[in-house]
């Protein structure tokens, strides 16, 4: 059984990439939220399909916004969860899958997924997402991956790992990808983990940087680049006034310089900690 959706209009699609950036799961710095909320308002795109937001959401855990106007209820606008169509710069054809990870339902919302992805002929599934890492914000951005098949992990020079961690919704939907003989890769910004729960531009810069590499795509970069840099103002400033963040960032530049090539994520203890140490910054329980 498939999670419910309403279709509103089938587009006629070539060979489209689906992007994929949920909400509610890990993406340290926002990185992914950010890099999908510049590629849909540079791009421009239009509705697909939208799933049952009651059959999927929680509204307790994700309360709809009620607008009042003279103390008068006017709306309510309700979290969701939509396909959007697009084209990159060159009219190469892409699909969005954005808004609230599901909190129920997690089977039936990916197999609902692949069978869209089918239904359009989806070429490759990519996912975007960031997590914290002890590495220095004075350093390229660097990306992970997640794949369901061992030739596309491979392909491409992002750091891999053989661990255990909890997943989110796009990592079923990966894995249901397997099945249905789909490839998919999930890209991962490494953000500082100092700097985890403030935006952190040069990680969504370098996630749409990867995406067009991946996708063979030409995708805009909105002020990503500009954003970047002075977000690394402000944090060299912040760095330099305090000794102990000196000699911390200091450190963490002498590790990444000692092994800039390195394929292999750090343990999965490490990286678990990390997460643990993030999660509880953002009250998730």
């Amino acid at each position: 059984m498939t999670a419910s959706y309403e279709l509103h209009q089938r587009p006629h699609l070539d060979a489209p990439l689906l992007v994929m950036a949920l909400e509610g799961w890990i993406d340290a710095g926002y990185a992914a939220a950010n890099a999908m909320t510049t590629l849909i308002s540079e791009l421009g795109t239009d509705p697909v399909a939208t799933f049952d937001a009651d059959e999927l959401l929680d509204h307790r855990a994700r309360r709809p916004i009620l607008h009042l106007l003279d103390g008068v209820n006017s709306s309510l606008s309700w979290p969701g969860i939509e396909l959007r169509s697009g084209t990159d710069r060159d009219g190469n054809h892409l699909l969005f899958l954005v808004g609230a990870e599901p909190d129920h339902s997690w089977r039936a919302f990916s197999l609902a997924v692949i069978d869209l992805a089918q239904q359009f002929g989806v070429r490759m599934v990519v996912g975007l997402g960031a997590y914290p890492a002890a590495v220095p914000h004075t350093r390229p951005t660097l990306l992970s991956c997640t794949a369901n098949r061992e030739d596309l992990a491979a392909r491409w020079p992002f750091l891999r790992g053989t661990l255990d961690v909890p997943a989110g919704v796009q990592a079923a939907i990966e894995r249901f990808a397997a099945d249905a003989d789909l490839p998919a890769i999930g890209l991962w910004a490494q953000v500082p983990h100092y700097t985890s729960a403030m935006a952190f531009p040069a990680a969504s810069l370098a996630l749409l940087e990867n995406l067009a590499r991946v996708g063979d795509l030409d995708l805009p970069t909105g002020d990503l680049a500009e954003e970047a840099t002075d977000a690394r103002r402000r944090l060299d400033e912040i760095v330099a006034a305090n000794p102990e963040h000196t000699q911390m960032v200091q450190a963490l530049e002498s590790e990444a310089d000692a092994a800039p090539n390195t394929t292999m994520l750090p343990s999965g203890d490490e990286l678990a900690a990390e997460l643990e140490r993030y999660l509880r910054e953002q009250g998730d329980t």
